[in-house]
């Protein structure tokens, strides 16, 4: 695990500070927790924690619990990025305002940016943003189907890519 560094967890909040309050978050390859943790806490009505590993969902859960987070206001789910992806996609309608995407830097990203870019998973209307952690010699695509890249914050070696749903 890997957590965001709290400088990139900072940064990436200021940039969304305006679109925090009331929106449904994603926490997609959610390691520690912590991005939606601190998301809930600048006012996200709803995170959604997603990780592969049962042990650390296990670990977000009882964070949670530590926090005084209500029931209603997060779910922690353990399944592989893709599958959970592939499932909410057949669900229907948007799902997300804004959704982190940190995966370990050697994953393949592409599979999961298609899938945002194909689907309706973020809403739209200047709300449906997807953020990606990478490794900044790891250069995303600046368009993936319905997605645009806004903007691309560097600090050290790590990058946070913004899309837009368009």
């Amino acid at each position: 695990m890997r957590p965001t560094a709290r400088r990139l967890r900072e940064a990436l909040f200021e940039l969304l500070a305006d679109r925090i309050e009331g929106a449904r978050f994603l926490d997609l390859c959610a390691g520690s927790g912590a991005v939606g943790i601190e998301a809930l806490s600048r006012g996200a009505s709803h995170v959604t924690f997603v990780d592969h590993s049962p042990k650390i969902c296990s670990f977000i859960a009882s964070n949670l619990i530590l926090c005084g987070v209500f029931e209603d206001q997060a779910e922690v789910l353990t399944s592989d990025a893709i599958r959970f992806l592939r499932r909410s996609a057949r669900e229907g309608g948007p799902k997300w305002d804004i959704a982190f995407f940190d995966p370990p830097y050697r994953a393949d990203y592409e599979a999961v940016l298609d899938l945002f870019g194909a689907s309706r998973l973020l809403r739209r209307g200047g709300r449906g943003v997807l953020v990606a952690e990478h490794y900044c010699e790891n250069d995303l695509k600046d368009a993936i189907g319905r997605l645009r890249r806004w903007h691309r914050l560097r600090q050290g070696d790590s990058c946070l890519s913004f899309y837009e749903r368009v």
